[in-house]
């Protein structure tokens, strides 16, 4: 296939995809991407007028959206947000208590009773963020995932929301995850706090 005809069929697909975005409840319930994002503004405006944090875990790629998910969160949002993705804790958890616990353990001694806590999970298969929201459950927290590839992986019922992206492309599962936190965010900023989010750069 040339390169112009890929780029042709990668948008396509990419659209349809996007499109594609599933949404459940802890039940399992199909709510759908529009009732679940107003949801989880819901979500947003609770945690931050009961003055609670969220917390944000994900490996590689996942980890970078988490970064940058609890930077605008703060940032441009004014929630508290937090990642565990500093080294020294990192290779610490994994030498002395052991991988699976990298986020888990740091969720028992930090998250309380209504934080939120957002699980990324390209395969939804990891077993730290599989242990994570464990932990997030044991701690009454709050608790969205965000996973991809098959439908029957093993995040996908755990959290009050989960959002599902049916794609079994790395690149389409970790762009939409980042699409999902970025429309949540600007719901609640154009919708909760009135911020022109489409406008508000441009004399930037």
């Amino acid at each position: 296939m040339e390169t112009a005809s890929f780029t042709r069929n990668y948008a396509s697909e990419f659209h349809k995809t996007t499109d594609a975005i599933e949404a459940m409840d802890g039940t399992g319930k199909n709510l759908g991407f529009q009732a679940a994002v107003e949801l989880a503004v819901d979500l947003l405006v609770q945690v931050e007028l009961g003055k609670r944090r969220i917390y944000i875990v994900g490996n590689g790629g996942s980890a970078a959206i988490a970064s940058h998910a609890a930077i605008d969160l703060w940032k441009n949002g004014g929630i508290p947000a937090h990642t565990f993705n500093d080294s020294s804790l990192l290779t610490c958890i994994s030498n002395d208590i052991g991988f699976e616990d990298v986020f888990a353990a740091p969720l028992e001694m930090f998250a309380a009773e209504g934080d939120l806590v957002i699980c990324i999970s390209s395969s939804g298969n990891s077993a730290d963020i599989v242990k994570a929201c464990q932990a997030a459950s044991r701690k009454n927290c709050h608790l969205v995932t965000l996973s991809g590839f098959s439908n029957a992986n093993r995040i996908i019922s755990l959290g009050e929301l989960n959002f599902f992206v049916p794609s079994f492309s790395y690149g389409f599962v970790e762009i939409l995850h980042q699409y999902i936190l970025h429309c949540i965010l600007d719901a609640k900023m154009y919708c909760v706090d009135s911020k022109d989010i489409f406008n508000k750069n441009l004399d930037l």
